[in-house]
């Protein structure tokens, strides 16, 4: 039952990591009807670490994109490359800064439902706005090359935002944020992705480090199995998007967050 319950976390994890649906409202709302039987400690890690599995698609999926060695023939490396994971390094810092001063005090004073919905309708509709907003407009960065240092940072400091709140939705932050800031749906959403990479890569190897080596063998098979399939379907799941998005805009996103916000606020004072 263990594993079986693994593998719909994992589910939850590879769809809701890259839809900007918020992961940790559907997680929270999840864990109320299917629960792991395990200990608190290895569920608060678990829920993090799961996310590697999704890390790892992204990294498949964009591997050439991404990588920034050559052959010596062109080069050794990939300048424009490189200059990309600089400038995801410069959108790093808001979260890293926040996560270095207030750390799991975070946790403590806003991971609760209250909190979650809120940012889901509240974001939701930020996601209509902004969408009716640019609407008319001609997006001014076409490709990952054009965002600049300063844009960077600003769309780190949306990530912030994420950071600090849960129900925002780390993907959603940092989508909206690039369409503000000029950037076209599919270069926001690639950029989001990347930017996952290091800021979920570091998460779960912090929670790993405070929850220590020391697994049992149920739970080395309850987390191996989540991160497989949180890999699985986030291939699935990031086509999915990249396809969609190339067509529609994000509206039906915001309609779904305001509508599980709701959901999750009417679930918690009704029960």
């Amino acid at each position: 039952m263990e594993l079986l319950k693994a593998v719909l976390f994992g589910i939850i994890e590879g769809i809701t990591e890259w839809l900007p649906i918020s992961s940790t409202g559907h997680m929270i709302l999840f864990d109320e009807f299917v629960k792991l039987s395990m200990s608190a400690a290895f569920k608060e890690m678990f829920l993090v670490v799961i996310q590697l599995g999704a890390i790892l698609a992204v990294v498949v999926l964009f591997w050439k994109d991404i990588w920034p060695f050559t052959t010596p023939k062109k080069g050794l490396i990939k300048k424009d490359i490189f200059s990309m994971w600089f400038k995801i390094v410069v959108a790093c810092i808001p979260a890293v800064i926040l996560e270095l001063v207030l750390g799991d005090k975070i946790e403590e004073m806003f991971y609760n439902y209250q909190t979650v919905a809120i940012m889901l309708i509240v974001v939701g509709i930020l996601f209509i706005i902004v969408e009716n907003w640019n609407k008319e407009k001609e997006s001014k960065i076409h490709d990952i090359a054009g965002i600049t240092y300063p844009i960077a940072f600003y769309i780190g400091m949306f990530q912030l935002v994420a950071a600090l709140l849960p129900g925002t939705s780390r993907s959603g932050a940092t989508i909206i944020g690039g369409l503000i800031l000029g950037l076209s749906r599919t270069v926001a959403a690639e950029f989001t992705f990347y930017l996952a990479i290091p800021v979920m890569f570091g998460a779960s190897i912090l929670k790993l480090w405070k929850f220590g080596l020391h697994f049992s063998a149920l739970e080395i098979e309850v987390l191996a199995v989540g991160m497989i399939t949180a890999f699985i379907v986030s291939i699935f799941v990031i086509r999915f998007l990249m396809s969609f998005i190339k067509k529609h805009d994000f509206k039906v996103f915001g309609w779904y967050r305001i509508a599980l916000g709701i959901l999750v606020l009417a679930y918690f004072l009704l029960r």
